[in-house]
């Protein structure tokens, strides 16, 4: 079944329009002209490339004055292969968009940066490739100030947001919209490519393993890095505290919590990247470096089995005087 067929009571919901003409970081860039908050992760996995972007008006009449209301709506889908990920958007009007009626199916419940979402999953098992994964729709927080103040709608900026995936795992999909923010908080008008996605996403301390501290002489110190194992090691690479300070993704170190660990991107192109990285225990001194590095997918054995996994390869670094 298709998963519009799905979508309940939905007045003026899902965004059916033509894609926009243009390029690209074009198309993002005009997703930040509309007055709506619209959505794009900073992650998506290796492969993943902006297929298009939607934008639609509907005409929501007049009202008692004669003033007239036209509704923006907005769209996105990224591919690789038979694997998606895509958001739609909706105002008013709906129902539940998640309604599946087949037998194999599952629900579960993420916390993401949106608030609770709530997604219906198929086949069952929370272990592989899903064949589709279904959230409910979203509020944001103008939709929520406007179902506050008024209930009569006259074309406030609140939105609802659906997202969904097709051929990827739950772990995926929850890295995915747990890096969901505003286009318009984007650094620059260009996507930066990471396999696909906006923005890297890395802990901090990954970059910390890599340099040096003040006392020793010889960087880099780490030249590898398991990427799934960082993502799953919650306890050593912690994100309850990872904060973002404009171009910056910082956490405290372990040692104080007046230090930090910090980096920022300054270029990309495919799985390559250029950081800067900043470093302070606590004290007055704060040392910079800039390190460059591929993220690359190896072949290994794990406990004597063949394993696929996703690492961090250093191929440059200098320290910033």
């Amino acid at each position: 079944m298709n998963f519009h067929s799905r979508i309940a009571c939905c007045l003026c919901a899902v965004v059916f329009a033509l894609p926009l003409a243009g390029s690209q970081a074009t198309a993002l860039d005009d997703l930040k002209k509309l007055e709506i908050t619209c959505f794009v992760p900073s992650y998506l996995p290796n492969g993943f490339k902006l297929k298009k972007v939607e934008i639609t008006y509907d005409d929501l009449g007049s009202d008692e004055n004669g003033q007239s209301y036209k509704m923006p709506l907005y769209g996105i889908e990224w591919v690789d292969g038979k694997r998606t990920f895509s958001i739609d958007s909706a105002a008013e009007g709906i129902g539940d968009r998640n309604i599946m009626e087949e037998e194999d199916t599952e629900e579960t419940e993420l916390k993401t940066p949106l608030g609770p979402m709530y997604l219906i999953y198929r086949p069952k098992g929370k272990e592989g490739p899903k064949i589709e994964i279904l959230t409910n729709w979203v509020e944001d927080e103008q939709k929520k100030a406007d179902e506050a103040k008024s209930s009569t709608f006259h074309g406030e900026l609140g939105r609802f947001h659906g997202f969904r995936g097709e051929g990827i795992p739950l772990e995926e999909f929850q890295k995915i919209v747990e890096s969901l923010h505003p286009v318009k908080n984007s650094a620059s008008g260009k996507s930066k490519e990471t396999g696909g996605g906006p923005e890297v996403k890395l802990h901090p301390k990954i970059f910390n393993m890599i340099d040096c501290w003040i006392s020793d002489s010889e960087s880099p110190v780490v030249t590898e890095i398991n990427l799934d194992a960082v993502d799953k090691n919650g306890n050593e690479f912690n994100d309850d505290d990872l904060k973002v300070d404009g171009e910056w993704t910082r956490c405290p170190t372990p040692e104080s919590k007046d230090g930090f660990m910090r980096y920022r991107v300054l270029e990309s192109k495919g799985s390559h990247y250029k950081v800067e990285y900043q470093g302070n225990g606590g004290g007055s001194l704060t040392t910079s470096s800039i390190i460059e590095f591929d993220i690359q997918k190896r072949n290994i054995q794990r406990d004597g089995k063949p394993a696929t996994i996703r690492v961090l390869r250093v191929s440059s670094y200098s320290e910033k005087k």
